[in-house]
This record gives C-alpha cells, structure tokens and sequence, in this order.
C-alpha cells in the first residue's frame, strides 16, 4: 500500500557530513562538519545529520503527543520532547540510537507514560525507526 502524500520536504547535501545541506526553497542552507569526537573537524557554526534528525524527531514526537492528548480529550501544556541522537558503532557497522526525554508539566506520572507511549505508536518517526534503531522514553512530569 503505497503512502498518499500530503507534503514531501526536499533537501539536497553536497559533501557529505563535511558538506552542507539546503532544503528545495532555501529556508535550511546550513554547514555541515563531522564532530570532533567521531574524528572529524568540528568545525564551528555547524551541524551534523545526528542534530538534524534529533531536531526533527524531537518536533515529531511533540507533535504525535499533542495529537493523542487532544484524542483522548486529556489537556496537555508546556509538553517538551529533547531528542538525544547517539552515533556509535554497532558491531562492524555505525549506528544511531535515540534518547526522548519528554516532560508533561503538572500532570499525574502514570497518565504522561501512558500519553507518551500512545505518541510512540502513532509519531511517524518512531513508526520508521521501530525495529531499526533503540529509542529509550523517559517520562518526566516537572512544572
């Protein structure tokens, strides 16, 4: 079954991770540098593919959690999602695994883990990355 497309965001990087990326109507035209820790330059004013996918994820996943609050008519404000992307090796071969951090404020413990794990079914990152890559939820409820 193929996907009925409501928007398609375009990118072009030239490069690679020492590169730069650009998006088809220019509002992303950044400098890409490897980190230091992976053996790259680390080159100031710069960022990396882990950070791009962090920040897309971590949007995401707030996303899919206002959704499912609203859903199950549970309101919800202030709801942050940091999204940690680690770059390691995994065997021979490199890969990712993710860290979300999400923090409902002033909301009962259980009811955030039980919105948290609905987002995680329906966030259409988490639904690409299931099977792939570790991604690791902590659910915080801090005013």
């Amino acid at each position: 079954m193929s996907l009925e497309r409501l928007y398609t965001a375009k990118a072009k990087t030239t490069g690679g991770r020492d590169g730069r990326a650009i998006s088809s109507d220019n509002v992303i035209d950044l400098p890409l540098s490897t980190p230091k820790e992976m053996g790259g330059p680390g080159k100031p004013n710069t960022t990396n593919p882990e950070q791009l996918f962090a920040a897309g994820y971590s949007a995401c996943f707030d996303g899919a959690l206002n959704l499912v609050a609203r859903m199950s008519k549970t309101p919800i404000t202030g709801s942050t999602v940091e999204a940690d992307v680690s770059f390691g090796k995994d065997g021979e071969n490199y890969g990712i695994e993710v860290d979300l951090l999400v923090n409902i404020p002033n909301m009962d413990q259980k009811q955030a883990e039980e919105l948290v794990a609905k987002a995680h079914q329906v966030c259409p990152y988490s639904r690409a990355t299931r099977g792939n890559i570790v991604v690791n939820l902590t659910t915080t409820t801090n005013a």
